[in-house]
């Protein structure tokens, strides 16, 4: 693997879970702990090969339609995370953020994700951020919102409204747009996940379940990005004016 072209911030789209313990005659929470326990080894990998950032689509605003039992265990798996594995967190250098709708998680999870978060805010290595209760479409016209209320107190004009702006009120202000989205499970969708933020990303979609996903699967994702050529829009012959990353 050539890790001078490793991605600068990967996002995954953790998808499979569920059918992985359907296709074993589990209960789907069977899935979701197995998923828990990749999620953190491709974490601690995805540290050690040098990523500066990592995303991982862990929780959708959809997803609070599904079971109430399935959503209750969930949001209990995530908090029994934060508090086993932020001291590791914190040994592997790895700063823990979040993005996503506050107001919808259970007060007790946010105040272990938040004890987490400032556990781990002085970590210089890979910034870690989980996606919780997110939505792309309900973060942009949140992110609308607060630039018609700047419009509307006279503190912004219409002329002022640029990329630049726009990135300044998403969630994900502050890190860098994915150079890479990898969805397992076989589906080609990104299902309502930083839409605004993968305009040039680069995508790769594996069969593999997330449960299945080892880390010989991701340097199989990363291997093919660092042989794939970015444009950003650009011709063939400007390419060489481009940064890496």
């Amino acid at each position: 693997m050539n890790k001078l072209n490793l991605p600068h911030h990967l996002a995954i789209i953790m998808d499979g879970n569920g059918r992985w313990a359907q296709a074993r005659h589990k209960p789907r929470t069977f899935g979701h702990i197995k998923g828990t326990r990749v999620a953190k080894k491709i974490i601690t990998e995805c540290s050690r090969l040098g990523i500066k950032h990592l995303t991982l689509y862990a929780f959708s605003t959809e997803n609070w339609l599904r079971p109430q039992v399935e959503v209750s265990f969930l949001m209990k798996l995530l908090q029994r995370y934060l508090k086993k594995e932020t001291q590791n967190l914190i040994k592997e250098n790895i700063r823990l953020n979040f993005i996503g709708n506050e107001t919808q998680i259970p007060p007790e999870v946010l105040k272990s994700l938040h004890s987490s978060m400032e556990a781990t805010s002085h970590c210089t290595g890979l910034n870690l951020v989980f996606a919780l209760s997110y939505g792309s479409r309900q973060e942009i016209i949140t992110a609308v919102k607060k630039i018609g209320q700047k419009i509307k107190s006279g503190d912004l004009t219409l002329d002022q409204i640029d990329n630049e702006l726009m990135d300044s009120c998403l969630y994900t202000h502050g890190t860098p747009d994915p150079d890479l989205i990898i969805r397992t499970s076989g589906e080609l969708r990104l299902s309502n996940f930083l839409l605004w933020q993968a305009a040039y990303s680069e995508f790769y979609f594996s069969e593999i379940l997330w449960p299945d996903f080892s880390y010989s699967h991701l340097c199989d994702a990363l291997n093919s990005f660092t042989h794939r050529k970015r444009r950003f829009g650009k011709a063939e012959e400007e390419l060489n004016e481009l940064p890496l990353n």
